[in-house]
């Protein structure tokens, strides 16, 4: 399947790894040529030069924190000189840190809202209007599956990864006359770093190993099994792509089937 993504220019945040990554990968692969942002400049720019050497895509880094306005206003500007548009935008960053209510201070709460809120709107109020203008756009922002169904003991991302969802969701009907649409995709238990770290503060809190941590997590997912990278980057490639033109203000679970809502 063409997903028409060839010629597009994709911005995708958080892409030195993990899920960022795996979606630069596959819009890559399609035929996109890609800007990408995180904080860790050496690991970005590995990723950027590993990706265009697999794919011959064009692969820009840029550096950036992304819940600072001035840093992604660096950013924009860096697209703008090397590729003149942005066609697709993924937000995406990592989770803020497990825990209950108590155990977090008003600075974790605001940090947690700048890096997974106000990157999002900072990554967005940029791009927009020429997607608007140009009568073509996809936004696809990367939650979670907290933001259907909260998570035990992630009190911080259940909360603001639901802020994002309001966000998207309200965004979508505002802007798509303009040919631009704005989704959401919301990875369940996945083999990613952030996992692997979430695996550690169960075993710890528990007393037991990090395997019984991924056990237990794979027997409350319907098809026993963690998932992979790649299979939520097929997602965003598609609601990337041409294909997908009339999907928006959707939030969509990659989760195996853990989310038990019927909706």
């Amino acid at each position: 399947m063409d997903l028409g993504l060839r010629d597009r220019v994709a911005l995708v945040a958080g892409s030195s790894r993990g899920l960022g990554r795996a979606i630069a990968e596959e819009l890559a692969a399609e035929g996109a040529s890609l800007v990408l942002c995180a904080r860790g400049a050496d690991a970005l720019r590995a990723t950027a030069d590993e990706i265009a050497r697999a794919t011959g895509a064009r692969v820009e880094a840029c550096p950036a924190d992304l819940g600072d306005a001035s840093q992604v206003d660096a950013v924009i500007d860096t697209v703008m000189r090397d590729f003149g548009r942005v066609d697709v935008l993924v937000t995406n960053t990592g989770g803020p840190p497990p825990g209950p209510f108590e155990s977090h201070s008003r600075e974790a709460w605001q940090e947690a809202i700048r890096q997974n809120l106000e990157s999002v709107l900072n990554l967005v109020r940029p791009v927009l209007p020429g997607m608007k203008a140009r009568g073509w756009g996809r936004i696809v922002n990367v939650t979670s599956i907290a933001a259907k169904q909260p998570v035990d003991g992630l009190i911080l991302s259940n909360s603001v990864r639901a802020a994002v969802t309001g966000f998207a969701r309200t965004l979508a009907n505002e802007v798509a006359s303009h040919g631009v649409t704005v989704n959401n995709v919301l990875p369940g238990y996945t083999r990613t770093q952030r996992v692997e770290v979430l695996a550690e503060r169960n075993a710890a809190a528990r007393g037991s190993s990090v395997g019984e941590a991924f056990a237990t997590w794979e027997s409350e997912i319907p098809m026993r099994r963690l998932g992979e990278p790649r299979e939520l980057a097929a997602l965003v490639a598609f609601l990337a792509s041409d294909r997908a033109s009339y999907i928006t203000g959707t939030s969509i679970p990659v989760d195996g089937g853990w989310i038990r809502a019927l909706l």
